[in-house]
Order: C-alpha cells, then structure tokens, then sequence
C-alpha cells in the first residue's frame, strides 16, 4: 500500500561478515492496526537494482467490518510490483481493471506517464476477520521508459518456477535463478525471489545479479557466522557468492538486479530522473489531470501538503 506515510528506515548495528554491504532496520508505522515496515528507501540505501521501495505489509489480522481502503492514488516512472503470502486485495485502476490479486499471485502495474489505482479488501470477504501479509514494491522505470504507456499485468503463480532441493523451497517471481525463468517480463534486469529454508538448509545465492539483497521475513538466517532475525534487510556486496543458513528454518525474499544509469528523485507516490516531471505531476494530480478509476470514482487520496 505504497500511500502509507512510513518513517525512513534506520541503518543497521555493525556485522562481522564483510560479504554485508549494507544492513538496514525497516521502521514500522501502524496504520490503523495494521502495521507496515518500511526498508527501502533509506538514508544509506536508495535502491537495489531496480528497487527503488520495499515495504513489508503486516503480518496483520483485520476485525469482521474492518478491511484495506487504499484509496485512488496516481503514480508515474514506476512499477509497483504487489506480492502477498495471504490475505486477497482488490486492485482497481484507470485502464479499466479489475482484480483479485490471491497469495502468491503477482500484480506488476506499469505506470509510466501516469496512472491511478485503488487497492481495497474485497466487500464479500469484509464480514469475517481477514489475515493479510505481503510485500509491495516499487521498480524504478528505466532511462528513455519512464513515460512508456501504463499497463497491468497479473500473473498466477502456477506458472512460476519452482524450486524444490534439500530443504530449500522457492518461487522465482521474476527474472532467473539457478536456471528457473519467470514468465514476468521487466524493461531492466530484475531478480525476485521467495525462498524458504527448512531446518538446517542452506541457500547459495549467485554472484551474476549486479545488485542483491534479502529481506528476512521469518526465522533467522546465518551468513558467514553473523546471525540475523526477521525483519532485517541484507544488501550484499557485488560480485561476491552468498551462502545462506538457518539452523530452525526461515523465509526471506531474495531481490535485485542491474543497477540503473541514473539518479531517481521519489516523491510521495512519483518516481522521476527528472524534478520538474514531479513537479508537474504534482500540479496534475491536483487539479484532476490523471484519469479516474472505474468503479472507484467517489474517493482520492488528495496531494500532501508541503
């Protein structure tokens, strides 16, 4: 839910791995009992590859009533890349569509020049109580595909690859890994990757991605003799092989990718090479240049102030 108004991350204690570029504590906001870890950006970290925005969402149980109510927003120069591991979220947006996104599921929505979407918990499920866990992030656009025409994309986890190997369970999202391809396609090198480990397993993480990092969602995972707890993110240095160990099991996300050309400003929902591009779009987003969502018409959320 990338309106929410998260604090930046804090940078991490010293770690005794050298193969450790970066480590980086997220800040959790609760939004209304719903609680969200920003990781990315930060202070010492602006982006992994293409990742320009990691948030983690939940783990969280909403009351019978109660659901997400992510207005429409406008964003332009992104990709917002939605990912749950349970719960179902509705997304809306100004080309017209309409769709349940369902654990393990993608949702890959393209702004470019501009679009606008809303992300609600479906109305049928608002009468029983509703776990919801994900991530949301954001891939930075390109130099020459920042104003590329907007488009949405789902994709079911049925056809993303698997990987199944002592003790090592993982779900290769987006790009490649150990010779597993998603079918997702993405303008830059991109690499997105759902990773579990048993008790006792162990992860090699290639050198080839330009830019790597984790994110450890649960469990605590070992590298090179330093110990990490969940809710920690992990930015590697270039070049190097990661072994990755747990000794009770953990879940973490592996993302990366080729680092872009050029400097990106974020503002609120904008991502632009280009401060004028934000300013404009600002300007447009508040005197109703974006295009409506359909079926969503009656709320926005309104520019912030300052």
């Amino acid at each position: 839910m990338s309106f929410f108004p998260g604090p930046d991350p804090l940078p991490g204690d010293a770690f005794a791995c050298d193969a450790i570029e970066t480590l980086i504590i997220p800040r959790a906001s609760d939004i209304g009992g719903f609680e969200v870890r920003r990781a990315l950006p930060s202070s010492r970290r602006r982006l992994v590859g293409p990742f320009i925005f990691f948030d983690r969402m939940g783990p969280a149980v909403l009351r019978a009533g109660q659901g997400l109510d992510v207005r429409p927003h406008p964003h332009i120069g992104l990709s917002t890349v939605t990912y749950l591991f349970d719960g179902k979220i509705r997304h809306r947006d100004s080309l017209g569509t309409e769709m349940v996104i369902e654990p393990g599921d993608l949702n890959l929505m393209t702004a470019g020049r501009g679009i606008v979407h809303s992300e609600r918990s479906p109305e049928e499920l608002r009468g029983s109580p509703m776990s919801v866990s994900g991530l949301q992030t954001w891939l930075a656009l390109p130099d020459g595909g920042e104003e590329v025409d907007p488009v949405f994309e789902n994709t079911s986890r049925t056809v993303m690859p698997e990987i199944d190997d002592g003790g090592v369970k993982a779900r290769v999202v987006i790009g490649n890994l150990d010779g597993a391809r998603s079918p997702v396609r993405t303008p830059t090198d991109t690499l997105y990757a759902d990773i579990r480990l048993g008790a006792g397993a162990q992860f090699r993480i290639p050198a080839e991605a330009e830019e790597r990092a984790i994110y450890v969602l649960e469990g605590h995972v070992e590298i090179a003799g330093d110990r990490f707890p969940a809710d920690r993110l992990l930015v590697f240095r270039p070049g190097d092989e990661i072994v990755v160990r747990s000794e009770a099991g953990a879940h973490f996300m592996l993302f990366g990718g080729a680092a872009l050309g050029s400097q990106r400003y974020i503002w609120w929902n904008f991502v632009s090479s280009s401060k004028e591009r934000i300013e404009q779009a600002k300007e447009e987003w508040r005197t109703g240049h974006f295009d409506i969502v359909p079926g969503d018409e009656e709320e926005f959320i309104p520019l912030p102030e300052g």
